[in-house]
């Protein structure tokens, strides 16, 4: 096998790493607390402090790579993911957990968007480069999956602290694998950093994170929350002012004017929304109305995971047949069909009736993985590293967006169905089924907007009369 397929084996195996370690931990939340005798909030940091490092500095990561190079970049994220792994699985105290975490959440974001923007930097040809993204999507696709399934052994079997120490020998072979296999970058395109623009960037999607995280605990109208949304919307606004001055802008906001990328942002964004929404609501019912053990609910969803990913590798083919719009319309209408087809199995539901949804949803998500090689085709050289992190931040805001919104509403209705008489089960039946078809609904709203951004423009016919001039080769 040649040396750059090896190269995408490691950019794998640390995509699987980080992706694992994002949702590993929610079923091993009640063995944490009670081995470390954490209060709810301490609990709640765990899960927190890495997503609020990781969503925050995201950006961060993919300007550096592009100024210091991908290769190093990458592999300093991972030595620095793969460490602090081993501190928290040898933590004693929750201080010591958290603070480990929130390390992960630094090498995970130097780690994540470099491991995208070496799939094109190491397979220039766009045949190779859509197979490429087709396996790292479909390793990806696995790890959302066997995240809960993995937690859940773990905690029920071992000791808790192994859900980060697997991490530890992953990391070790991924770290050899890339020094070897990964190509050393050329002379960086940008040569600054762009301080300001790290700065409002990260200030920004900090107070962002935050206030989703934080907003249901503390109450959305909550003086704290508000003030989060307000520092999110002035850092936000002064980023665009300082990006539209630099001489080398951290994004060249001229991107989101190319349909392509726009468009398939809020493609990706719409598809992380509903792919959240469903793995958090849906684990939930698993366990409260079927009584699932963790690893039982986990379990669940390794057979859409595995079409997932068995899809994934052939996705590419298909865009080509049909193109890459229909295909990425076609998968969000099958998602959007699957959640709301999910919403109507009710109290006394099983998993053959669910399973057949589960199913047809991994389908429609597999066909989506042409719509990352759309994007990172629409690219200009030399920004592979801060636009995969700008997709990177897209999934995890829309995603958290999904788990927030889906949730807000979930609540809202379980309260009221209470207020009315309804038992907890009920309740909980009605806010969960009403939170799915709106998840529904908003991921369908991506089938118009992929149609219309990811068409590709046919060439004009030769005038007649005129000899057809032979194409100059593109580099």
């Amino acid at each position: 096998m040649e040396r750059r397929w090896w190269a995408l084996v490691a950019v794998s195996l640390a995509t699987f790493m980080t992706y694992l370690d994002n949702n590993v931990v929610n079923v091993a939340l009640p063995t944490i607390q009670r081995d470390l005798g954490l209060t709810i909030s301490g609990l709640e940091w765990i899960v927190s402090g890495y997503m609020l490092v990781f969503a925050g500095l995201l950006m961060a990561g993919g300007r550096l790579a592009d100024v210091f190079g991908q290769r190093r970049v990458f592999l300093i994220g991972l030595a620095v993911f793969s460490l602090a792994s081993a501190a928290a699985g040898l933590s004693g105290d929750g201080a010591t957990l958290i603070l480990s975490r929130g390390i992960q959440g630094i090498g995970a974001a130097l780690l994540t968007p470099t491991a995208l923007s070496l799939i094109p930097a190491t397979f220039p040809d766009a045949r190779e480069r859509g197979m490429a993204v087709g396996l790292w999507s479909a390793v990806g696709g696995l790890a959302l999956a066997l995240g809960p399934l993995t937690g859940g052994f773990i905690s029920e079997n071992w000791h808790w602290g192994w859900i980060y120490l697997i991490n530890v020998p992953i990391g070790a072979i991924t770290f050899a694998l890339g020094a070897w296999a990964i190509g050393r970058s050329g002379t960086p395109v940008r040569r600054r950093l762009d301080v300001p623009g790290l700065l409002t960037s990260s200030l920004a999607l900090f107070a962002l994170t935050y206030a989703l995280i934080e907003g249901d605990g503390r109450g959305w109208t909550s003086g704290v929350i508000l003030g989060s949304f307000a520092v999110a919307a002035a850092a936000g606004a002064m980023f665009l002012l300082v990006e539209t001055r630099a001489k080398e802008p951290m994004i060249d906001l001229s991107l989101f004017r190319e349909r392509v990328f726009s468009g398939g942002m809020v493609s990706m964004g719409l598809w992380a929304f509903g792919i959240f929404g469903i793995y958090f609501f849906t684990a939930l019912w698993l366990q409260n109305v079927l009584g699932f053990t963790p690893t039982q609910a986990g379990a669940a969803f390794v057979p859409m995971a595995l079409l997932m990913a068995g899809l994934a590798t052939v996705a590419p083919r298909i865009a080509n047949r049909f193109g890459t719009a229909a295909t990425v319309a076609v998968g969000l209408g099958l998602m959007a069909v699957a959640v709301v087809g999910i919403s109507f199995i009710g109290e006394h539901g099983t998993y053959a009736q669910l399973f057949p949804w589960l199913m047809l949803y991994g389908f429609g998500a597999g066909l989506l993985v042409p719509l990352t090689n759309a994007i990172l085709g629409a690219l200009p050289a030399g920004r592979g590293g801060v636009a995969s992190g700008v997709l990177n931040v897209f999934r995890e805001v829309f995603g958290l967006l999904g788990v927030t919104v889906l949730g807000a509403i979930l609540s809202a209705r379980q309260s009221a169905a209470m207020e009315s008489g309804a038992s907890p089960l009920t309740a909980f039946l009605d806010g969960y089924q009403l939170a799915l078809i709106v998840a529904g609904v908003i991921v369908a709203i991506g089938i118009p907007v992929s149609l219309v951004s990811l068409r590709t423009r046919r060439a004009a016919p030769p005038a007649p009369m005129e000899t057809p001039r032979v194409p100059e080769p593109v580099a």
